[in-house]
């Protein structure tokens, strides 16, 4: 068996029923599903381009934050960083306008990149640094899952190593390192094309299975680690409807 075949062999462990596993769709798609649904309400192409004219830039980083917010994608310090970087009017300006650049505005799709991971890059800081991969490339991931993946560095390389691709990363955001992921999502997409995945929110929760030590055993127990979560735990076992995990922030 070829190490594709394994990684495939994992999920099919976790996740029987593939992408339309009621599992699957609880612990892993369901909550991303929701926040591309919550930004298409808010900010998509139309509203966004009139938020932009009308100067609301401090409305749109705001917005874009609080979807964002709502998931586990960030890191605690890196949604600190964030909101630090658009508090100053001319923060959320730079940021609103090189976010919509990058997800609506013409030219190569490696130009517009290059040119986000500049305006993050120039974004103000306090403490901790804006420019990382999760903070570069969440919002394209959230917005535009049919063409944007989302990389968490450990994840992403652990992954690429176990499924057999030869991933060149570096650790300053740039387009080659992005460019050598959606070739690997492409691949990816092309060997599980019998399970039918939807869009990049399937591949990028399919490589968080390989990659991730959620699911380093080969049985793996939901971590419940919060009250609510003990008494959801509880109330799901007189369900048919698998158990949610408690949402960990993720490496």
């Amino acid at each position: 068996m070829d190490r594709a075949a394994r990684c495939r062999q994992r999920f099919l462990r976790y996740f029987p029923g593939g992408f339309t596993d009621e599992t699957y769709l609880a612990w892993e798609r369901d909550y991303k599903a929701e926040a591309h649904a919550r930004w298409l309400a808010a900010l998509a192409p139309r509203p966004f381009g009139s938020l932009l004219k009308a100067g609301r830039f401090t409305d749109i980083a705001a917005e874009a934050l609080r979807i964002e917010g709502k998931t586990n994608l960030l890191f605690s310090f890196e949604k600190m960083a964030l909101r630090d970087a658009t508090r100053s009017p001319s923060g959320a300006q730079a940021f609103s306008e090189g976010l919509y650049a990058w997800l609506h505005g013409p030219g190569r799709e490696s130009d517009k990149f290059s040119r986000w991971c500049e305006v993050v890059g120039s974004l103000p800081r306090r403490q901790t640094r804006v420019l990382t991969w999760p903070v570069v490339t969440v919002f394209g991931f959230i917005g535009a899952p049919e063409r944007h993946i989302f990389l968490k560095p450990n994840v992403t390389r652990i992954a690429a190593a176990r499924y057999g691709f030869d991933f060149d990363y570096r650790s300053r955001p740039a387009w080659e390192t992005y460019s050598q992921l959606l070739d690997f999502a492409a691949r990816m997409r092309g060997d599980l094309r019998d399970l039918a995945p939807r869009d990049m929110i399937d591949i990028q929760s399919f490589l968080w299975v390989q990659g991730s030590e959620e699911y380093s055993g080969r049985r793996f127990t939901p971590a419940f680690t919060t009250v609510a979560a003990v008494r959801e735990k509880a109330a799901d076992s007189h369900r048919s409807v698998p158990p949610r995990r408690t949402r960990k922030v993720r490496q």
